[in-house]
């Protein structure tokens, strides 16, 4: 009896928080994002908190040992000194030119999976689309170097035509990025063009317009949100890279790299240049959120 007694009462205590939670949707919404909200507060920004916190402390020359003493040291010599300077503008660079060659190379190719293919084969070219990122990072880079590498495919192909291939350096890296990222950029323009309404083409040929007008009047203003949208991801991996440009960018040498180079001899000078990859997307972010394109992604 005592048993029955107990359950029925913990039914009603079950029925009523239920009762209480469908009355109250906020306070639903409140407690299934509590954990996970929290989770990333702890790790994601805790750990940026003391990346920024370890950057204005200072190394023993010595002995190598962190000293926790407070200075703007690191950050006065990150700015200051030209190797620095040169590293964050060639890393900014090549984003940008990773991000500028992506939004090229996906254009036409989104605009041939989500316009021009047959509706059946779509589905199929994204796929294809998609089937480079089941692929090992690792592969694909050292892939990479080999189709680059003296005597490699490169090579082969641009022999008849008396060139040769680029070699290891910074067109690599670029190059190399490029390919990594490219579906990153493709699928948010294949998304935007297959939503272009037709009757907005179909209107502005009746009245008129060539194929450049319309690209420029109707299509680029409603794709470009998405373009932004995917150059948050080519910009910003590219922008953190340091793996790709140890294989095949030769002596070439990108914040990673030096961040990567520091961790072990002076860690907060390798957190302070983690911080201004950090710094760069957020303008990035700040900058972009004018167009839409947040609401793309």
């Amino acid at each position: 009896m005592t048993t029955e007694v107990t359950t029925a009462a913990g039914r009603g205590t079950v029925r009523r928080l239920a009762g209480t939670l469908h009355r109250r949707p906020r306070l639903r919404l409140t407690l299934l994002l509590t954990a996970p909200l929290l989770w990333l507060a702890v790790l994601y920004l805790g750990s940026l908190a003391v990346l920024f916190v370890s950057a204005f402390w200072t190394t023993d020359s010595f002995t190598s040992q962190v000293v926790k003493v407070w200075s703007t040291d690191n950050f006065h010599e990150l700015f200051t000194t030209p190797v620095f300077r040169q590293v964050i503008l060639r890393s900014v660079g090549v984003a940008l030119a990773v991000t500028a060659s992506c939004a090229l190379i996906a254009f036409p190719v989104a605009f041939y999976t989500a316009r021009v293919a047959r509706p059946r084969l779509r589905p199929l070219l994204v796929v294809a689309v998609l089937t480079p990122l089941w692929a090992s990072y690792l592969v694909k880079v050292y892939a990479w170097r080999l189709i680059l590498s003296e005597g490699g495919l490169a090579d082969w192909m641009l022999a008849p035509l008396g060139l040769s291939g680029p070699g290891f350096g910074l067109p690599a890296t670029i190059l190399t990025l490029t390919y990594l990222w490219l579906p990153y950029m493709i699928l948010p323009i294949h998304t935007a063009l297959e939503q272009l309404p037709a009757n907005l083409l179909d209107a502005s040929a009746d009245l008129g317009a060539r194929a450049g007008r319309t690209f420029r009047s109707v299509v680029l203003p409603m794709v470009l949100p998405s373009v932004a949208a995917g150059s948050v991801f080519t910009f910003s991996l590219s922008l953190g890279d340091y793996i790709t440009v140890q294989i095949v960018g030769g002596k070439t040498q990108l914040i990673g790299n030096l961040v990567y180079s520091n961790i072990e001899l002076n860690l907060p000078m390798a957190a302070a240049l983690g911080t201004v990859p950090v710094v760069v997307i957020v303008v990035y972010l700040l900058a972009i959120r004018r167009t839409g394109a947040l609401n793309s992604l």
